[in-house]
């Protein structure tokens, strides 16, 4: 019998629009845990949830609530632009993001999507 890891983990370090950028992606049974930072720390943590979907819809909706940190709006679309697909590739898992960005920008947080599927364990 292989040995399996109890956590299915990975984890990138980039250099995004100039500013060193880590990203971890752990799986857990039932939550899908996605932590970025730039400045070396978890940060402000959001819970994203996926709603019940009307007939009508292909994607779900996703809530989000901040958990821990200053709640912000930018967090919200952030935390939606950045983790919407790791749910939806995930089976509709929901997502704890925990986010520490120095850069705020679009371009920041398309380069950051990249960044956070290539540590995908979903």
């Amino acid at each position: 019998m292989a040995d399996k890891p109890l956590l299915d983990s990975k984890q990138a370090e980039e250099v995004v629009r100039g500013v060193p950028t880590q990203v971890v992606c752990t799986a857990f049974g039932n939550t899908i845990l996605v932590v970025v930072t730039q400045y070396g720390k978890m940060g402000t943590l959001v819970s994203l949830e996926p709603d019940a979907m009307p007939d009508n819809l292909t994607k779900p909706l996703l809530s989000t609530k901040v958990l821990l940190g200053k709640d912000e709006p930018f967090l919200h679309i952030c935390a939606k632009h950045l983790v919407s697909s790791v749910s939806q590739q995930a089976g509709n898992k929901p997502v704890l993001l925990a986010v520490a960005l120095k850069d705020r920008s679009i371009e920041a947080i398309r380069a950051l999507q990249e960044v956070i599927q290539q540590c995908r364990v979903w």
